[in-house]
């Protein structure tokens, strides 16, 4: 008898924890809407292990996030809608409809004679998707469910790809400053207005993510490595105070920057 493949072990599973009869309790309850915040969940730990350069554990979070995609397959098979191959099959047309140069046809001498055309091809595939009576817009499948952060660049890159960008870097590094100085006259009125603050400080990380996007930087992993940086350092500085019988509660701000600054010049001075 042929060996069953893991794959096929792992979808065998997932039906037998949906089993109405014999099936976990808690998996059984589950719905597509429900598991979102658990899929979220392993998406972020996933980069995560992969930011620590822990291969073990990046491999067990990507079959946690796998897990995630048989999970909905499984509810996608239960109400008739699609299954496993099918997602399966989706993903393999989706990426050799969108690489011609690769799997397209070659000329004489091997080249390809489609040139690569990523955002073009995506827009034909908007317009065949989009309903005869919706208005259509070059925005029309950015997820709002994405992080802020991420979905801004997804705008700004949409966008661009219809020419409406500046180009050079120049321009957006103004727009930077405009922002922050338009956030320091909100924030120094004699009546503050929490509300255009809160507008202002938008503006300004949406212009910040398109300066990163202009410099080729992905701000939410540059966002994840400050964060990690920051926290490294500050920790340092825990221990610092706690080798003098300190903590930070008994410390002044002065004394808590000196320590910041040698933090930073112990990391400059570690060997490469």
């Amino acid at each position: 008898m042929k060996k069953m493949s893991r794959m096929q072990e792992l979808l065998e599973i997932m039906a037998k924890l949906r089993d109405p009869e014999t099936g976990c309790p808690w998996d059984k309850k589950q719905t597509f809407d429900s598991i979102i915040p658990y899929t979220i969940e392993e998406t972020f730990e996933v980069a995560d292990a992969i930011e620590r350069k822990d291969w073990a554990d990046t491999r067990d979070e990507l079959g946690d996030l796998l897990f995630q995609i048989v999970f909905y397959s499984q509810l996608g098979k239960e109400q008739g809608e699609f299954e496993f191959e099918d997602v399966i099959g989706a993903i393999c047309d989706k990426l050799t409809r969108r690489h011609p140069h690769v799997f397209g046809k070659k000329d004489a001498d091997g080249n390809p004679i489609e040139k690569p055309d990523w955002e073009g091809i995506k827009a034909q595939e908007r317009t065949a998707k989009a309903a005869s009576d919706s208005p259509l817009s070059v925005l029309d499948d950015v997820p709002n469910a994405l992080p802020a952060l991420g979905r801004a660049a997804k705008l700004q890159k949409r966008c661009a790809s219809v020419g409406f960008d500046w180009d050079s870097v120049g321009p957006v590094a103004d727009k930077v400053q405009e922002e922050l100085h338009e956030v320091m006259e909100e924030t120094l009125m004699v009546d503050v207005d929490q509300t255009r603050v809160d507008e202002e400080i938008g503006d300004l990380l949406f212009a910040v993510v398109n300066l990163a996007r202009h410099v080729g930087t992905n701000p939410e992993t540059a966002l994840r490595k400050a964060n990690l940086k920051f926290e490294t350092r500050f920790r340092q500085i825990e221990t610092k105070l706690r080798e003098n019988g300190k903590n930070l509660q008994e410390s002044q701000q002065d004394e808590l920057e000196m320590l910041w600054q040698e933090v930073k010049r112990d990391e400059g001075n570690k060997p490469v």
